[in-house]
């Protein structure tokens, strides 16, 4: 007789508070936890993430340990600084896949000396909505001709030292121009358009031998009402049985808006994890923003009860629990070093695009206008500013808010030279108006996310990325 409580627990790779890892965790992972997501709360620096998998790993010797690790905007090793490699919507306008495979591998060699099983990237999207809100800087492009190749390089160079890839959100979330963490976005697409479109990087990933997908939460309503996660036409008909996926689907977060706003945060979460299973999903993904051992315990329970009632096939969850562990092989035994900035800052470098001539007549004034991070990214550092405060003695650099135009006005009035330093400004109106009232400013444009619509505007830079790395590529541009 199985034992339906662990398989039920083997699926879930919940999140938790604090750098250590909390009591209740290390005896579940006894029971028989699947594993954890790690979030930037859960993190000091490289040793003391090796130190806690570590610690979870003398629980469990085949615990999952997953972290969203894309690189550029959304990092967790890096919250702190800011990613030391650029996005991929700037590894992608390098043009050169063989540099997205030599820095997928640097940061699978990192994540595997952290300890870490699977990297929940890349983004297998497109960015094809200029209002989308979520994916933007974190897709390869917008042409899946020219993304694709960009997507099974990273797949190839992050899974070399064993870290699992995981190509997300599957089917594809670029064209939603709505955010999946608060609300359910609707993507009409034909099927025919998403195997032209979407599917793409996809199938590229699935090539270069993708250890894992992760659904997204979107609607497509030639498949049904179910959004991806739970529907068996996305999970099981078409990327099991259409493009031959064998590997681990994970879902995106079950208490993200897109599912809660159907289910309910806690009491229904359990009944969208039974739907995710039953459609095909083998590791769900619970408490990326909050969690409580309660929710567990229900969750476990509520997927026990429909096993033993019949709406779940015990083999689907079986299979499902198998599926999961396979996830959990510890990495390639790699040293911890010290993080190297050169291969990123290469890359970065790569992948300016300079509009006419931008260049300081003396010592800027540097404007970051800040505008809030998306869901996915979280709060991490960012801004010109302070880069070039270090390389150019005399600038002044200034964070301000998309209402603040007086205060810029006054202060640009009497500095030879201004940057204005913007994150997809197409999609804030209040930072286009900013941009407006400073029309009568001789000032550098540096834009740090998804260009957006042409504007044939000023003398500019593009660096397709907020890390680290491409905002010191851009300030020595600059300096």
């Amino acid at each position: 007789m199985p034992n339906l409580r662990s398989w039920a627990e083997a699926v879930l790779l919940p999140g938790f508070a604090g750098t250590t890892a909390p009591e209740w965790l290390l005896r579940r992972l006894a029971d028989g936890l699947g594993g954890v997501i790690l979030f930037g709360r859960n993190v000091v620096d490289d040793e003391q993430v090796a130190a806690l998998t570590s610690a979870l790993r003398a629980e469990r010797e085949d615990v999952v340990v997953g972290i969203d690790e894309e690189g550029g905007d959304v990092t967790r090793l890096d919250v702190a600084t800011g990613s030391f490699v650029p996005g991929p919507l700037a590894l992608g306008a390098t043009g050169d896949p063989e540099l997205t495979t030599s820095v997928a591998a640097a940061l699978g060699e990192r994540l595997a000396a952290c300890g870490v099983t699977v990297n929940l990237a890349p983004c297998a999207d497109l960015t094809l909505a200029a209002e989308d809100p979520i994916i933007g800087v974190r897709a390869f492009g917008t042409d899946p001709a020219t993304a694709a190749p960009h997507v099974a390089a990273y797949v190839t160079g992050l899974q070399k030292y064993g870290v699992a890839a995981c190509a997300k959100h599957f089917p594809g979330h670029g064209a939603a121009t709505e955010d999946s963490h608060v609300t359910l976005p609707v993507l009409p697409r034909t099927p025919e358009e998403l195997r032209s479109i979407e599917l793409v990087p996809f199938a590229a990933a699935i090539q270069a031998g993708v250890r894992s997908v992760m659904s997204g939460h979107l609607v497509i309503p030639d498949w049904g009402e179910a959004p991806a996660t739970l529907n068996r036409t996305a999970l099981t008909e078409v990327l099991r049985g259409e493009l031959g996926f064998t590997g681990a689907v994970i879902t995106d977060a079950l208490e993200m808006g897109a599912i809660s706003g159907a289910y309910g945060r806690h009491d229904g979460l359990g009944d969208a994890a039974v739907r995710a299973l039953a459609a095909g999903a083998d590791a769900l993904c619970i408490g990326g923003a909050a969690f409580d051992v309660a929710t567990l315990d229900r969750v476990t329970a509520t997927i026990v009860t429909a096993v033993a009632e019949g709406t779940l096939p015990e083999e689907r969850l079986a299979d499902a629990a198998s599926r999961t562990a396979s996830l959990g092989t510890s990495p390639s035994a790699a040293p911890l070093r010290p993080v190297d900035h050169t291969l990123g800052m290469a890359a970065a470098r790569a992948a300016l695009r300079i509009t006419g001539t931008p260049a300081l007549a003396g010592p800027p004034l540097v404007l970051d206008v800040r505008t809030d991070p998306t869901l996915a990214a979280g709060p991490m550092p960012w801004g010109l500013g302070p880069h070039l405060t270090e390389l150019v003695p005399g600038t002044r650099a200034l964070t301000v808010g998309p209402g603040d135009a007086e205060q810029v006005l006054a202060e640009a009035a009497s500095w030879p030279s201004v940057v204005v330093v913007t994150r997809e400004a197409h999609r804030h109106p209040a930072v286009r108006e900013l941009l407006d009232r400073l029309s009568t400013v001789d000032y550098i444009r540096v834009e740090t996310g998804a260009p957006g619509p042409a504007s044939g505007e000023r003398p500019r830079i593009d660096t397709f990325s907020g890390s680290f790395v491409s905002l010191r590529a851009a300030a020595e541009y600059l300096a």
